[in-house]
């Protein structure tokens, strides 16, 4: 596969990425994480063994647009809109099902506090371990 700089990712390059991002060091690697750089390198050498060509900014860029998606996705499913979707929802739904999310709790006396819970809370084991 041919690709650079500016082109868009496949869905073959997609997937890709979402089988690499699946692997259990890989996703706990990536959770609370802050300087990753080393974590997305790793992640585009893998991605190049698979014959996809991409530099680890580009894997950030996508990991990150992916993430923001998929939680606007799951946002607004949870708020009763099933009606908002995107391609690789239930790939991505597998893969974050169990990372905290940081989210505001209301204080007594108004204040904000972050918290941490989870997307989904199902007793259901993660297939992907």
């Amino acid at each position: 596969m041919e690709s650079g700089a500016g082109k868009h990712w496949t869905e073959e390059e997609v997937k890709a990425l979402l089988s690499v991002w699946s692997e259990k060091n890989i996703r706990k690697q990536l959770h609370g994480t802050l300087r990753n750089k080393g974590i997305f390198i790793y992640i585009a050498k893998r991605l190049q063994e698979l014959g996809v060509c991409r530099d680890w900014k580009q894997c950030r860029a996508k990991y990150k647009n992916l993430k923001y998606e998929y939680r606007t996705v799951k946002y607004a499913h949870n708020s009763g809109d099933v009606t908002k979707t995107m391609k690789f929802f239930h790939d991505l739904d597998a893969i974050l099902r169990y990372e905290p999310v940081t989210q505001l709790a209301a204080e007594e006396n108004g204040r904000f506090s972050a918290t941490e819970t989870q997307l989904n809370t199902s007793p259901t084991t993660d297939s992907t371990q």
